[in-house]
């Protein structure tokens, strides 16, 4: 994969895409603010951008609002933001196309390599990856938007929110992956998903459970 890399930090700049070269993708930009990593996101069109939140010049928000940026100018635009704390703020934003193609995980999340390297690539192919921290942060701010949901089928949603597979998920709440596909089919119903949204039904379950209400 062709990765823009944009962190504020040399340290974590060069050490990040020392890894990701490592594992065989090229980084064709690393960057150290919002501004540099819009122009060279949209300058080389790569897989995926890996952009930190807190940036030069206030270290608030700006990697955030420049990632909303891109997908503005580019909506297919895929995108992994790195955080050391969740953000809410430009969140709704960055998820309100629903196309996918983006993740939002904590910066101790890339200390698990194989991990990290999985969610980018499913980022990368337009899926949707979340830390189980910010979906937590972002739904605490919402009124229960899923009334319709089984507390069961809440569970399967929010696990399908941090990108994993039916599969993966029928590890974690120990049940068959036959289970689970019937608890996803379900969800889709509820949320008026239809078979003809096709591999994007996925993605817009996660963003209506996300935005919802």
């Amino acid at each position: 994969m062709k990765i823009v890399v944009a962190d504020d930090s040399l340290l974590l700049r060069e050490g990040l895409q020392l890894l990701l070269v490592e594992a065989g993708h090229e980084v064709v930009a690393a960057v150290g603010d919002g501004p540099s990593y819009v122009a060279a996101t949209l300058d080389h069109r790569p897989d995926v951008g890996v952009v930190d939140v807190r940036m030069p010049p206030s270290h608030t928000d700006e990697g955030l609002r420049a990632a909303v940026e891109v997908r503005r100018a580019w909506p297919a635009a895929r995108i992994m933001v790195l955080s050391q704390y969740v953000e809410v703020s430009y969140a709704d934003d960055l998820l309100a196309a629903g196309d996918g193609g983006v993740g939002y995980l904590l910066k101790d999340r890339v200390s698990d390599l194989d991990d990290f390297l999985e969610a980018l690539a499913t980022v990368a192919a337009g899926g949707t990856v979340l830390d189980p921290q910010v979906v937590a942060q972002l739904m605490s701010r919402r009124r229960d938007p899923l009334g319709g949901l089984t507390p069961r089928e809440r569970e399967v949603l929010a696990l399908m929110a941090e990108g994993r597979s039916n599969a993966a998920i029928s590890e974690a709440l120990v049940v068959t992956e036959g289970a689970i596909e019937k608890h996803t089919q379900r969800i889709f119903a509820k949320l008026g998903l239809l078979p003809d949204d096709g591999q994007h039904r996925r993605v817009l379950a996660v963003v209506r459970f996300l935005r919802a209400g």
